[in-house]
């Protein structure tokens, strides 16, 4: 399941020199202002197998544990109704009959088959239940969705914090690649302003990307606009340890030419900063939803 990605979109400031020794700072901003909601990728995906302690008959039991995967799949939880294999995270259901009515059960566990957490779903009448009556099963699972999806949050988050070796509990570890494709000194620059910026007290650099949470690469494309001005797009793209990409910070503006002619020493650090701080803002939240 490919993850989409955030673009913080830094828009154009006002250009203008301000006093002597002051320079155009075409892509101060805020970047915080533009961002997107971060989708993260999905947690693990969650097996429902069919229950057969949920006092449903065979068939019902099958059509429950789908509309249970698909009411959680459209929460944005990725769950599946299958048996589970060695290493599934699984979502185990049952059910009580209090006298004309049936309560579901669903229980939360983690590979090794430890129970995690447990929720009760809302009462379904008997008789519909027990007759595994579809459109009954499929109210059901509607919603008892968001009570299970709720705990699984609940149990995420406890997970995180109970392990030391969590991103929750530690800086991030990110190895920032580089700049390419600025033309003049701009790879150089720009690197060495991001560097000078990107760390703070949740984010620690390395020189390389053997155990890093994230990698950071920045990359550059500089066209002509009319009446001699170009037109700057850098991306910086983060990826977490597995390769997958986690979201973009974006820079776009029209420049003049001198602004980067025939150096970016005038621009790179405003640059380097703005791109540090939307950089820090997606890996925040790339770091507590892995």
């Amino acid at each position: 399941m490919r993850a989409q990605c955030v673009l913080i979109l830094l828009l154009p400031a006002a250009i203008g020199l301000a006093g002597c020794g002051e320079f155009p700072r075409p892509f101060q901003g805020n970047p915080g202002a533009e961002a997107a909601r971060l989708a993260v990728p999905p947690p693990p995906l969650l097996v429902v197998p069919d229950p057969p302690d949920a006092l449903l008959p065979d068939a019902a039991s099958r059509r429950f544990a789908g509309e249970v995967a698909k009411a959680l799949a459209e929460r944005t939880v990725p769950a599946v109704a299958e048996a589970p294999r060695p290493g599934d995270w699984q979502l185990t259901i049952t059910a009580v009959l209090r006298n004309d009515q049936v309560n579901p059960q669903y229980t939360v566990m983690d590979p090794l088959r430890h129970r995690q957490g447990s929720v009760q779903g809302k009462p379904v009448p008997a008789e519909a239940w027990a007759n595994g009556d579809p459109a009954a099963l499929a109210v059901a699972a509607s919603r008892d969705a968001p009570a299970i999806a709720t705990l699984l949050t609940d149990i995420d988050a406890r997970l995180k914090h109970s392990n030391p070796a969590s991103l929750m509990n530690r800086p991030a570890k990110v190895y920032f690649a580089g700049v390419v494709k600025a033309p003049g000194d701009g790879d150089v620059l720009l690197a060495n302003a991001v560097r000078a910026n990107l760390p703070d007290s949740t984010l620690a650099l390395q020189a390389n990307k053997v155990g890093a949470d994230f990698s950071v690469k920045g990359e550059v494309t500089v066209t002509r606009a009319p009446a001699g001005r170009l037109r700057v797009e850098l991306q910086w793209v983060v990826t977490d340890a597995r390769g997958r990409e986690r979201g973009r910070v974006v820079q776009l503006n029209e420049v003049p030419a001198s602004t980067i002619e025939p150096s970016w020493a005038g621009v790179a650090p405003t640059i380097g900063g703005q791109a540090a701080l939307g950089l820090r803002q997606l890996i925040e939240k790339a770091r507590v939803a892995p």
